[in-house]
């Protein structure tokens, strides 16, 4: 301890590093539901990618565990620390060190937060899409996690607009990777490797990130349906339609009101479409030019009632801001409920129907209350449980992934495994890709420093 101490301060100021009783509590967790406080031994808050690269190599020397933080808004455990080991706080690193608006890209530090991101665009007419739902989230969080959210359906996950990155080993050696171009096929793509990694592979400290000119119009649809089967026939048509939603969502009927209700925001729905309605479907769309919305909005709004819609809504600016505002707050909605944990599995689209009556199936058979919400639009299906029996709910938990990946989908959609979904990963992963990504972790980490006990054990 007195030779990390020693070691730490040779490279940063008293002031950027905490030992003992000076960490502050936020440095213990992240926002996972399940996952238990713990203390580091110390927190240091570097402010360059050499600093970055020295504190690696002492941990490395030391084999003193290292977990890298950004906001600590993720829902997984991925940045809870090690009680032997070090946080690398990355919040000091938050500059935008350009906007190239000729080849559409931002360079940005880890820090940078994506509200600020979005300040710093907006007066340029441009926009970087991903939105995770928490825009105090920073960027390199969410590269480590591969952040999805709302509007994956039209401009898919972090992934998709990740051009490179520089990125710190554990051993402290310093890598670029990718650049300010689209394509390449020049050896193996490291950028992509990283990226969702959860920070058990290297530490980025810089990431160049496309952007796009920034729609100017936008209209917010609500479309009641009877049940949750007519949702999924709508949304494949919906997604081949032409209007190309930028968002499409499914909330069921309860979870509607609740949301709403969270920010005072009255839909006007009648009691009689109430009633009748088993689920909703929100729809974003988004255009340059204003004639062309509303032909899409229209063209939306005939194809639904085509398809067996009870009505249709087209919400004003506010409220249809407010909606969303709501759909974003949601876990802070179940987590004040009550919520004892919290499920993301992705299915094919066209499996969604199937799913919600295996996890229904399941529910009542372990007298569990879980209620649903999700990204109608590419499968993901946000789950929350409400089961305060430890052993019933693990059952619960894996019986409704497992149904998830028999249906050919995934444990995870976009809030990662970390350490508290890892035993169902190691449980229903393959076991020879368990087995290889342990190789190409002891590749990137030999020592094993670099966020132990997160993904792998």
């Amino acid at each position: 301890m007195a030779d990390l101490e020693a070691r730490l301060l040779e490279v940063l100021a008293p002031q950027h590093v905490q030992f003992g009783d000076a960490i502050g509590e936020d440095y213990t967790h992240d926002e996972a539901l399940t996952a238990t406080p713990v203390l580091p031994l110390a927190v240091v808050r570097p402010g360059s990618t050499g600093e970055v690269a020295a504190i690696a190599r002492i941990c490395d020397e030391l084999h003193v565990p290292l977990t890298a933080r950004g906001a600590g808004t993720g829902l997984s455990g991925a940045c809870i620390p090690s009680a032997d080991g070090i946080v690398v706080s990355l919040e000091r690193m938050n500059e935008i060190v350009e906007i190239d608006t000729d080849n559409y890209v931002a360079v940005v530090q880890p820090g940078v937060s994506l509200d600020q991101l979005d300040d710093a665009l907006a007066p340029m007419g441009l926009v970087y899409p991903v939105c995770p739902g928490e825009n105090s989230a920073s960027l390199g969080g969410n590269v480590a996690t591969n952040a999805g959210g709302m509007r994956a359906v039209k401009y898919g996950v972090t992934r998709h607009h990740v051009l490179g990155l520089e990125a710190v080993l554990a051993n402290g050696d310093v890598i670029r990777t990718g650049g300010k171009f689209v394509k390449a096929t020049t050896g193996y793509d490291l950028t992509q490797l990283v990226i969702g990694s959860e920070g058990t592979l290297a530490i980025v400290t810089e990431a160049v990130l496309k952007v796009y000119p920034r729609p100017q119009h936008s209209a917010t649809i609500l479309v009641p349906f009877a049940s949750v089967d007519e949702i999924a026939s709508a949304v494949p048509n919906i997604v081949r339609s032409g209007v190309n939603p930028a968002v499409l969502e499914y909330v069921d009927g309860g979870g509607l009101a609740t949301l709403a209700a969270n920010v005072g925001l009255d839909l006007g729905i009648s009691a009689e479409v109430q009633a009748a309605a088993r689920a909703y479907l929100i729809v974003v769309i988004e255009q340059h030019v204003e004639q062309r919305l509303e032909e899409d909005v229209a063209m939306l709004a005939e194809q639904v009632s085509d398809l067996g819609a009870i009505d249709v809504y087209v919400l004003p600016p506010r409220s249809g801001a407010l909606l969303l505002e709501a759909r974003e707050k949601a876990f802070w909605v179940v987590k004040a409920l009550g919520a004892n944990d919290i499920i993301d599995v992705v299915v094919p689209r066209a499996s969604v129907p199937q799913y919600l009556r295996a996890v229904t199936a399941i529910a009542t058979e372990h007298a569990s209350l879980v209620s649903a919400a999700g990204h109608a639009g590419d499968g993901n299906i946000h789950l929350s449980v409400f089961q305060p029996d430890d052993e019933v709910r693990h059952r619960v938990m894996h019986a409704i992934i497992a149904a998830g990946v028999e249906m050919g989908g995934a444990i995870s959609a976009e809030h990662g495994i970390g350490k508290e979904k890892k035993q169902y990963f190691l449980e229903l992963e393959d076991p020879n890709k368990i087995a290889l990504m342990r190789r190409i972790k002891a590749a990137f980490d030999p020592n094993g420093v670099l966020n132990p006990g997160t993904l792998l054990d």
